[in-house]
């Protein structure tokens, strides 16, 4: 996860949108709109967490820099 001026600074995980999407019967995304970042995969739990995983890593590292 690259820095840029126009990321987030928020440590607060309320304000990370998670959207899932389903699309036919094995293909499914994650998307956080904050972040700009999709994860597609084949299971809707597996999209949700590496995507709720991902927007932990994204805080954490926020709060390492602090």
């Amino acid at each position: 996860m690259e820095k840029s001026e126009n990321m987030p600074q928020s440590r607060e995980r309320k304000d990370y949108e998670l959207l899932l999407r389903k699309r036919g019967t094995f293909e499914y995304a994650a998307y956080c709109p904050q972040l700009n970042y999709i994860i597609k995969g084949k299971e809707h739990a597996e999209v949700k967490d590496k995507m709720e995983q991902y927007i932990n890593d994204y805080i954490e590292q926020l709060a390492a820099k602090a």
